[in-house]
């Protein structure tokens, strides 16, 4: 006969369970509590303990404690989330399941001190506990808070443009990385809309043959947008591998190969990818066709300096406008000083004077002709040779031409079909300086700049922007950041200024109005600024708009000021013309990583959306200064401020290590400068845009976007404590440490995630929404994707995630995106937001898909799929195309 003393098994794991989960949590709330933080886990764990220990002493007072454990827990769930379930969920769910094991029969039975009324009292308040935990889970599992229905306009709201950006291109090509020129990416195609876009099917799947190798960086990435002219798409592979397909079966027609090099190898470079390629074509440019040049554009070039009538007077100081090209200093003041004084002396010299001063005039006159005459030549055996062609950026920093029709080199560009976009530029690292994105074609020029490494040092290369001859290759200008004004091509032997900012993402084009425009980032190193130049201050972490013709900037405007976060201007801008107040507008629509959406007037640089000027957290580091505002669009999708609830978990020890990691950061808002204690990015380096840019419907003035919300932790390490066998560079771009030779700090990026790989500030952490452009209003935001692909198991919590790339939408009202850190391709109604369609991808598509129409007129849903190294989402080498049966 067993005793009653003894203790019996079924009640010697639970209590030890629960002493060691008090304990554990008791321990892990103490450092919290001396940051200033929540006292619930020190009180909870210690609760927890002694329910373990009334437990192993067979006291049925133990049920009734945890019952308070349980209903405390709750009220204090619903008091920091209210009813958002997927917040009350980490900080419950064990409680809830310990609560259950203690219920079982096994469990009461063994519990035989206490007066037996005290058994009752135990279990009734314990299971009404449970009941209560149960039903609020059920009730806030259909409560979506974060969720915004809406409708936008279903209609066109502006007469329907031929083709958004040009007459001549067709309705059924994809010209551009976005689209058009314009950077839209819109399509006018209206096949597929919401009422058959559940329909979409496989139409083919081609695989490219370069998928990342041990021997590539950590971060290789497939951010290639393909494009389609006639009857070819063409795409790039990381390693610079352009591949020209049959758009209606995925048929390969020719492959070429540069044979990218480095000296060291590629494994250490921070990454490597290929955004996509340009396409020009003489066709596209009818003879008689009227440009915008310096000369037919001055008098609309020269805008006033300050903001728009509706930004405040403060943020006007952001836009800058350059003298216009056709009154430069530099180049025209000295040629009308020269015809003034030739005038004069032939006022006072007579006849002779004048006869002899026209014979220069004529010299020069003949010369200009022959040299067009000769440049018309070239231009037409260039053209004779390659018609149409396709312009590549490699990873080895080269420009290389190619016959859109053979694959060919096209010899008559450059050095037989290539330039070496290392001239000029001086010693980087191997890797350190290429362009990751397609560059700008028009009539005349294929326009070029690059990425540059961040962080790595303050003698990194120039951010230059170069315009070469679209035909023989010749440079025609440069724009270089860090010496503005001199945009007369460089010497052969001189060197463009050293670390000025660059652009890396991709340009906008309008060539009406003769401008071309760039989002630029920052002077490297980022989160130190203190040997940063007065020329790339002013124009860093903005906009740009630069004459085609010439290179001078027309006018700039600033979203940064002094930026020490990362916050380049990541998307390439959209152009459109906007339906205002005052009228139709030429505007120009900036996504930041900020979150704000600026829409300026593309002509003027004032702002169309109102912009103010707000205070910010200052303290920089030694040597340091910050701006002590920053300016924020009236537009914007910038997120509150965290808080010490908002951090989360999978269960409650993860949300307390995330508790207090939170807390040991300095975090004062947005914009709080990096530190030595560690700082906390919030938008964090990936931003709420980046590279991906937006999407805008010109006949329905609708914007489509895909907003994430990640945080990032920034932390100054001083010179003299960075670790010795940090030599060699060690993560991506946006993780591991940097070294920023030159400075007195290094610096430790990473996301700001618990230790099993989540973020810790809580869901959702991506969104579809859609705006109204002619009111500046959010209509609908729907949380976006699943943590499928990311968690440690596949469960597919629609949690929303973020995404990498960018949307496309449609004439026929249907949008698209494939950047989910989950795997699938999607289709939404830009009405409502509402998820039409999703198709599971075999890899990551963190890339921006593309639509277009064969030549029977089928339209065709286009996204390839290779992955994201430093994201971790599956890698490979698939290129997708969906359509209706």
């Amino acid at each position: 006969m067993s005793k009653p003393h003894r203790f019996p098994p079924a009640l010697a794991v639970p209590a030890v369970v629960f002493i060691i989960i008090g304990l554990a949590l008791a321990a892990g709330g103490v450092p919290l509590v001396t940051l200033g933080g929540s006292w619930y886990y020190v009180i909870t764990g210690i609760a927890i303990a002694l329910t373990g220990v009334l437990l192993a002493i067979r006291r049925r007072s133990a049920l009734l404690l945890f019952a308070l454990v349980l209903f405390g827990s709750t009220i204090w769930a619903v008091t920091e989330a209210r009813f958002d379930f997927w917040q009350l969920l980490p900080r419950l769910w064990v409680w809830l399941v310990l609560a259950l094991w203690l219920l079982l029969p096994p469990v009461t039975r063994k519990l035989v001190f206490g007066p037996p009324a005290a058994h009752r009292e135990g279990v009734v308040p314990l299971a009404a506990a449970v009941v209560i935990t149960v039903l609020l889970g059920i009730g806030t599992a259909f409560n979506h808070p974060y969720d915004h229905p809406g409708t936008l306009a279903s209609t066109a709201a502006t007469p329907s443009p031929a083709l958004p950006g040009d007459a001549n291109r067709q309705a059924g090509d994809w010209t551009d990385y976005g689209g058009s020129p314009l950077g839209q990416r819109y399509s006018p195609l209206t096949q597929i809309t919401p009422q058959n876009a559940g329909q979409l099917k496989v139409a083919w799947q081609f695989e490219t043959g370069d998928k990342p190798g041990p021997g590539d960086p950590t971060e290789t990435t497939d951010e290639n947008t393909p494009i389609k002219v006639g009857n070819k798409l063409f795409l790039c592979t990381p390693h610079s591998i352009v591949i020209a397909l049959d758009p209606a079966t995925g048929k390969e027609l020719w492959r070429y190969n540069p044979h990218i090099q480095s000296p060291v190898g590629f494994k250490h470079w921070e990454h490597m990818t290929c955004r996509g390629v340009s396409y020009h074509d003489d066709a596209l440019y009818p003879a008689n066709a009227t440009v915008a040049t310096a000369d037919n554009a001055a008098g609309a070039s020269a805008p006033a300096a300050n903001g728009g009538e509706n930004s405040a007077a403060n943020a006007a100081s952001n836009v800058t406008a350059a003298a216009a090209p056709g009154s430069d200093t530099s180049a025209a003041a000295p040629a009308a000083a020269s015809s003034a004084d030739t005038a004069s002396a032939s006022t006072e010299a007579g006849a002779s004077g004048a006869a002899a001063a026209a014979q220069p005039a004529s010299a020069a006159i003949a010369a200009s002709e022959a040299s067009a005459a000769t440049q018309q030549t070239a231009n037409a055996a260039a053209s004779a040779e390659c018609p149409r062609r396709i312009f590549l950026p490699t990873a080895d920093a080269r420009l290389i031409a190619l016959n859109a029709d053979t694959g060919q080199p096209c010899t008559h560009f450059g050095n037989n079909g290539q330039i070496d976009l290392r001239t000029n530029i001086g010693p980087f690292t191997p890797g350190g300086y290429y362009s990751t994105s397609p560059p700008a074609v028009t009539r005349d020029l294929v326009i070029i700049s690059g990425h540059v490494t961040d962080n790595e040092s303050t003698n990194e290369p120039s951010g230059v922007t170069r315009a070469f001859d679209v035909h023989d290759g010749h440079l025609v200008w440069n724009w270089d950041a860090g010496n503005p004004d001199a945009t007369q091509p460089i010497g052969p032997n001189q060197t463009y200024v050293r670390n000025s900012p660059n652009m890396w993402s991709v340009f906008s084009v309008d060539e009406k109005l003769g401008m071309v425009y760039l989002p630029l980032g920052n002077q490297t190193p980022d989160q130190w600024g203190g040997l940063r130049t007065p020329a790339s201050e002013k124009v860093a972490a903005g906009i740009v708009a630069l004459d085609l013709a010439t290179g001078k900037m027309r006018w700039n405007y600033q979203f940064t000021h002094h930026d020490l976060w990362d916050m380049d201007v990541g998307g390439q801008p959209s152009l459109i013309d906007l339906q205002t107040a005052s009228g139709v507008q030429p505007a120009l629509i900036a996504s930041t990583k900020q979150g704000s959406i600026y829409v300026l007037n593309r002509e003027t640089g004032k702002p169309i959306v109102p912009i103010t000027e707000e205070p910010v957290p200052q303290g920089a580091a030694s040597g340091d200064h910050t701006s002590p505002t920053q300016p924020f669009s009236a537009l914007n999708f910038k997120p509150p401020k965290v808080r010490e609830r908002d951090m989360w978990g999978t269960n409650p020890f993860d949300q307390l290590w995330c508790r207090v990691k939170f807390k040991s950061l300095r975090y004062d808002g947005m914009f709080t400068p990096p530190s030595e204690q560690g700082s906390l990015v919030f938008p964090g380096n990936f931003g709420v845009f980046d590279w991906g840019g937006v999407a805008v419907d010109p006949v329905r003035q609708i914007l489509i976007a895909n907003p994430s919300y990640m945080a990032f932790t920034s932390k100054l390490i001083p010179r003299s404590q960075i670790p010795s066998d940090n030599g060699d560079k060690k993560g991506s771009e946006t993780s591991g440490i940097k070294l920023a030779r030159g400075t007195p700090y290094g610096f430790e990026l990473n996301a700001f995630l618990s230790p099993l790989g989540i973020p810790c500030q809580a869901p959702p952490w991506g969104y579809v929404a859609g705006v109204d452009l002619r009111t500046n209003r959010i209509a609908w935001e729907h949380k976006n994707g699943t943590i499928r692909d990311s968690a440690p198991l596949p469960i597919p919590m629609p949690l929303g995630v973020p995404s990498l790339g960018g949307m496309i939408t449609t004439a026929g009202g249907v949008a698209f995106l494939s950047g989910t850190l989950d795997y699938y391709l999607r289709a939404y109604d830009v009405h409502t937001g509402d998820r039409l369609w999703q198709a599971r991808l075999p890899a990551g598509g963190q890339a921006t898909p593309m639509t277009y129409a064969d030549s029977s007129g089928k339209q065709y849903v286009l996204v390839t799929a290779g992955g994201h190294g430093s994201l971790g989402t599956k890698q490979g080498d698939y290129v997708i195309a969906y359509t209706l049966p």
